[in-house]
């Protein structure tokens, strides 16, 4: 007799499409995905409009690794306090450098120029404060027997404050007559004293570690406490033309940490707008920059009235100086994303102004009209603007498209002389197995990328000409290679668990054909897993499947039994991840389920793949177990003892229980102890009635949940 399978198909329809054979669009456009680039000679504004940057020039080159300090004498001399040798280098007003003085500590953490011509030069650690000479000559100023000097600052009455820790005092040094004499200005409760900055009016002020606290001292000495922040270091400060206060908090200290850690690259990201099953991850909601919760970085304006405002902070970039901007409307803040220096105005307004490549930016100050930057690995000072750059390029993050693709057009939005080119490789990072340049694409409306088919891509863009060169926005097309699915696991329930399914979503049918996912609409398009009911003989199968394109897949089931050697389909053309078979339909036996996952209706016939996987051996076991009594009942005393024999044919049996009279059910043990076996013998034992007849009932179990039963009457 033929056998006839039975199953039932639990399903709903998931209209979400995503196609491997449409192209998927990379999109560089916002300032986030623009930031992740390299700029050379090109600036980026707070929306991502990619412009030609003021001109930065080396002026000079300290061979050292860090430059801690820098100050400006009356003369324009620039004076640069470098690491780890202890040295200050001189920079005369045409550019030419050369060292100044070799001092006997490591780090030379603190400059300052007075204005009748000294210089003053402060050590660490274990440091002392020198005067330096026209000569570079130094003479221990002030020794405050201090672990740490970190700042210095020169008053209006032409003393010098210095900044110290691990005590978090403040020192006031005067010449007078030809010995310095020193007073204790402020014995702090704080670790540290990291910065110091005097204004015109007489007032000094001094940011701290570790609670992070400016303060304010009047001319008389007598100190108020401006800002207490949650960051933990006040690490430079810098007075506005209006009198505000600008205050570079960081969440670590750099008392703590003898160089800067480089920071950790940005990862690399793909905005796909077309051609992805799955929406890229959401980013997290906007933050108010008021929220310091998890900020690495965070620049305060202290208004002259007393109130403050926060005008930058990064949770990822790591500032370490901050300058007032000579037009009065914010500051420029030195980093180490790169060596890069942010334009930041006092509403909150960001510019990228520049890259330098090099390690951070330790200071920013300006030299009468002329604004420089100095560096740390390596220790080199800049000269930032007076024109615009005539060239600048920027480059791409990378897009890794997770597969080798094919790639389309590149187009783009700006004005101006733009000029795009591309490369493409198979290692994340470009190097000379990447291929060259491209020429260059000159139509802004598109062409077609000439880079070999890889796994990544990046995109230069050259700008040329004045201010009114921009781009604002990058789009490159490609389709990856298809890829197999893949069947990663398996279930197969126990024998009478089925499966039902849950209400579908109902998505409009018009999402799967333009292409979007559901995700787009804010929609959820994940299949909404069975609940499982009860279902005599139902061996349900339930499987996880993958593609690496995102295509949307739909599966066929193959069974065959474990002495046979080719597959029989059993259900084609399914769209859900489970099914469950009829086991009644089957005969007894052990069998084998093949899943098998094709991506056919996300790309052209020709181009489709599959992927499948075995499923473990599967017992179908719809045969009842033989039970019969051995004998007759036996009396023994007050006692009756049947003795029944329980078989079973495909499996074992696995439990038993009786009942007399048809009262309520009882467990019983096998005589060997425990029901494990095809073949087992149960011997019950009861006490005896004084008249009458009953009826004892044996109901046994096998592994498949299958019962039978058999009962003996006693008289």
């Amino acid at each position: 007799m033929k056998k006839i399978i039975g199953f039932i198909l639990i399903g709903f329809l998931c209209v979400v499409a995503a196609s491997a054979s449409s192209p998927t669009i990379w999109t560089i456009n916002t300032s986030e995905d623009v930031l992740r680039g390299d700029a050379n000679g090109v600036s980026i504004s707070g929306t991502g409009m990619i412009s030609l940057a003021p001109k930065l020039t080396e002026r000079f080159n300290t061979d050292q690794a860090f430059v801690w300090s820098s100050a400006v004498d009356g003369s324009g001399n620039i004076f640069l306090g470098t690491g780890s040798d202890g040295r200050v280098f001189r920079v005369d007003s045409n550019g030419s450098g050369k060292l100044f003085s070799d001092l006997a500590e490591i780090n030379v953490s603190a400059l300052a120029a007075a204005k009748d011509g000294s210089l003053f030069a402060a050590t660490s650690p274990d440091g002392k404060v020198y005067r330096l000479d026209a000569n570079g000559g130094a003479t221990v100023y002030f020794e405050p027997k201090e672990k740490y000097i970190w700042s210095l600052a020169v008053l209006s009455d032409g003393s010098l404050a210095v900044g110290t820790g691990e005590n978090g005092k403040i020192y006031k040094v005067r010449a007078a007559n030809a010995a310095p004499e020193s007073s204790l200005l402020f014995d702090s409760s704080e670790t540290h004293i990291i910065s110091l900055a005097a204004d015109g009016s007489g007032n000094l002020y001094a940011g701290t570690d570790s609670e992070g606290i400016v303060l304010r001292f009047s001319p008389d000495g007598k100190p108020f406490a401006l800002l207490d922040s949650p960051l933990r270091e006040i690490h430079e400060l810098a007075v506005g033309r209006d009198g505000s206060v600008y205050a570079l908090a960081l969440n670590e200290s750099i008392s703590n940490t003898a160089a800067p850690a480089p920071e950790t690259p940005a990862k690399k990201t793909v905005t796909a707008k077309t051609g992805s099953k799955t929406p890229p991850a959401q980013p997290p909601p906007p933050k108010s920059r008021y929220d310091v919760s998890a900020a690495k970085s965070v620049v305060y304006r202290i208004l002259p009235d007393g109130g403050s405002d926060i005008i930058w902070n990064s949770n990822e970039i790591a500032a370490f100086s901050v300058h007032a901007n000579q037009s009065g409307n914010g500051v420029l803040i030195g980093t180490s994303d790169k060596g890069r220096i942010y334009s930041v105005s006092n509403d909150g307004s960001e510019t990228l102004l520049l890259q330098t490549g090099e390690g951070q930016i330790s200071t920013i100050f300006s030299n009468g009209a002329r604004l420089f930057a100095a560096s740390s690995n390596q220790g080199k000072l800049f000269q930032i603007g007076g024109e615009t750059v005539a060239e600048g390029t920027y480059e791409s993050p990378i897009l890794d498209t997770k597969s080798a693709a094919s790639w389309g057009r590149i187009w783009w939005s700006g004005k101006g002389a733009v000029t795009l080119q591309t490369r493409s490789g198979n290692t994340e990072k470009p190097d000379e197995t990447w291929s060259d340049w491209s020429v260059g694409y000159s139509n802004a409306k598109g062409a077609q990328i000439t880079s070999p088919k890889a796994l990544f891509l990046q995109w230069r863009a050259v700008l040329k000409g004045g201010t009114e060169t921009a781009l604002t926005e990058v789009n490159v097309s490609y389709l990856g290679r298809n890829i197999a699915p893949e069947v990663l696991s398996i279930e197969i329930l126990p024998t009478n668990v089925g499966l039902l399914p849950n209400p579908p979503i109902q998505l409009d049918p018009n999402i799967e054909i333009s292409g979007l996912s559901a995700g787009d609409f804010g929609l959820v398009d994940a299949a909404v897993p069975p609940r499982k009911v009860f279902l005599r003989g139902a061996r349900s199968i339930q499987w996880n499947a993958e593609d690496r394109n995102e295509d949307t897949l739909e599966y066929s089931i193959f069974y065959r039994e474990t002495g046979e050697s080719s597959f029989k389909l059993l259900a084609e053309k399914l769209t859900d991840n489970f099914y469950a078979v009829d086991g009644t339909a089957l005969a007894d036996g052990r069998y084998v389920f093949k899943i098998v996952a094709n991506d056919s209706r996300s790309n052209p016939l020709n181009d489709a793949l599959s992927g499948e996987k075995l499923s473990e051996v599967v017992e179908i076991d719809n045969s009842a177990p033989r039970v019969s009594a051995v004998g007759t009942p036996q009396f023994t005393g007050e006692n009756v003892r049947v003795i029944f024999d329980a078989t079973e044919s495909s499996s074992y049996i696995n439990r038993a229980e009786y009942s007399v009279n048809g009262g309520a059910w009882q467990t019983i043990y096998a005589d060997d102890g425990i029901s494990d076996s095809p073949n087992e013998r149960y011997t019950i034992t009861i006490p005896r009635k004084s008249a009458g007849e009953m009826t004892i009932t044996l109901r046994v179990f096998d592994a498949n949940g299958n019962i039978g039963n058999a009962k003996v009457a006693v008289k």
